[in-house]
């Protein structure tokens, strides 16, 4: 037996059980992984409340690392023994050992701690993603960043300063903007003193942005189409703040023919070379230094309730680890 949160119903931080579950032996194209870090994403929040549904009871978790126990049948790229971290579905990181799909597993250099990976895998691939193919940066541009001292953010000011790029970031608190500045965001909005969009226009001589990624979804959505320039594209790419709500093609229009796009790490990274390369360039990134993991909160796996209830309220900066 191996202890994991399951959630039986779809609710609040306190539908989330730790309880005992059985681990078998990997099937055909499985790896059981033995886990020593997990990581912490507000995607977990959008399984748990039922906004993404799943089939219950069902566990959480996109993300950790750890040790194979054991491969089955057809699994070739992996092998017992082997240091490995993931971001990939189904849910069920939040437990100390667990059977998976090892398509999803990649294999992690010896200079990369176990929790550091658990940290980055999401975000840091997510970040990948964002800037080198939804909206490939080139350096020199002016960009828009929400929630820049979160997990995802922390990650995104120090890759757009290695890119080159002058980034502008949103945060809720002075804290937070002191944060951002550190890891490299050249603007900092604090949009509880700051209309975020007057400032962007200001910063940019009001010219706008041709790229926002927003995460926070329905509060920001409007004005991170203010933001943009003609011809821009809105990346919004999570719902911290809900679901963006239905609205005109016209919005686009009278912008100035903007573009929207909604993506998905998993769609991205669905293919096991563009896996490998994604990952490689994320390892390389960390590895140079150039990028810093910040794990600046700790829990232990059976306090999740209280992990999410943090994450919820915004009192988190940085990564979040579980520790089993």
């Amino acid at each position: 037996m191996a202890k994991a949160i399951q959630c039986f119903t779809n609710g609040g931080p306190e539908v989330m059980q730790y309880v005992d579950v059985e681990v078998g032996e990997p099937g055909a194209g499985q790896a059981r992984v033995r886990q020593h870090a997990i990581g912490l994403n507000y995607i977990d929040v959008y399984f748990r409340t039922g906004l993404y549904p799943q089939p219950l009871p069902a566990g959480l978790g996109m993300e950790a690392a750890g040790v194979i126990e054991a491969v089955g049948a057809g699994v070739t790229h992996v092998k017992a023994g082997d240091r490995v971290a993931y971001a990939a579905r189904p849910p069920g990181a939040y437990a100390e050992l667990r059977v998976m799909p090892a398509e999803g597993l990649v294999k992690l250099p010896d200079s990369i701690s176990y929790e550091t990976a658990a940290a980055m895998m999401l975000q840091g691939l997510t970040v990948q993603y964002l800037f080198r193919r939804t909206f490939p940066l080139k350096g020199g541009e002016t960009i828009l960043f929400h929630a820049a001292a979160g997990g995802v953010g922390l990650i995104a000011c120090q890759w757009a300063r290695a890119l080159g790029v002058n980034m502008i970031g949103t945060v809720g608190s002075d804290e937070k903007a002191a944060l951002a500045k550190e890891h490299g965001c050249a603007h900092v909005i604090n949009y509880n003193k700051e209309n975020f969009v007057e400032r962007v226009k200001e910063i940019t001589g009001g010219k706008g942005v041709p790229v926002v990624y927003d995460s926070i979804g329905n509060d920001t959505f409007i004005g991170s189409l203010d933001c943009l320039s003609p011809l821009g594209m809105l990346v919004s790419f999570g719902s911290a703040s809900g679901p963006v709500a239905p609205f005109s093609m016209n919005e686009l229009a009278s912008r100035g023919s903007l573009y929207v796009t909604r993506p998905s790490l998993f769609h991205y990274a669905a293919n096991r070379q563009d896996l490998d390369t994604m990952a490689a360039e994320l390892f390389a990134m960390v590895e140079s230094g150039k990028v810093k993991i910040e794990i600046n909160q700790r829990y232990a796996l059976k306090d999740a309730q209280q992990a999410h209830r943090d994450l919820e309220s915004r009192k988190t900066t940085g990564s979040t680890i579980l520790l089993p």
